[in-house]
């Protein structure tokens, strides 16, 4: 299986993920925007918002995935957490995995990719999985089975038909699929693993 390393990943992302016993993380590709890769969406009380990560861009040139910097000319970090602390506070397993959370988003990593690994790691242990993965030495340009390189595209209109959880802001906004994983984390705890099991990729 192949994924995109991204920023506290979207749901269909753990939903085919959990379903291997190793995968590759792609990690020579040109890093594109508008992706997963340096953003992520949560449920706020006006809805869907997206969290994004400024980068260092470079002139003329184009960036490797694992050679993006991230940008801290804005304090970027503090206002994630603060929007992450404004939407979970109320939810069921906030207190339960803050903690763990903190140290991933108050450090200032220097490369993005490495922010995305910690943030795979910390999902991966909040969900009690270990699953052995690598990384990529070329960009794979072949058609292969189990790419699943295209779910870390953002701007995209596919929608993902998954069963309902509850979600804190759900009488206002209704149901919101895909969003990060932190949102299925904040609200399911330790049932976040047996949803993702009974969830199944099918794209409108």
């Amino acid at each position: 299986m192949l994924f995109h390393p991204t920023y506290f990943p979207p749901i269909a992302q753990y939903v085919e993920l959990i379903k291997s016993n190793h995968f590759t993380f792609e990690v020579e590709d040109n890093f594109q925007k508008q992706t997963y890769r340096n953003r992520c969406y949560i449920y706020t009380a006006n809805g869907k918002q997206s969290l994004n990560i400024p980068i260092q861009h470079t002139k003329g040139s184009k960036q490797k995935t694992k050679d993006v910097k991230i940008d801290y000319k804005e304090n970027w970090n503090k206002l994630h957490l603060k929007a992450l602390q404004s939407a979970y506070s109320s939810s069921p397993f906030f207190e339960f995995y803050i903690d763990d959370l903190l140290p991933i988003i108050e450090k200032k990593h220097e490369f993005l990719i490495d922010l995305n690994i910690a943030s795979h790691l910390f999902i991966m242990e909040a969900l009690q999985l270990e699953i052995p993965f690598n990384f990529s030495t070329a960009f794979e340009t072949e058609k292969i089975e189990n790419d699943f390189r295209n779910l870390a595209i953002a701007k995209t209109k596919t929608q993902f038909n998954f069963e309902r959880y509850i979600q804190v802001f759900e009488t206002s906004h209704g149901f919101i699929p895909n969003l990060s994983m932190l949102d299925l984390i904040f609200m399911e705890g330790p049932n976040a693993l047996n949803y993702l099991e009974n969830q199944t990729l099918k794209i409108n």
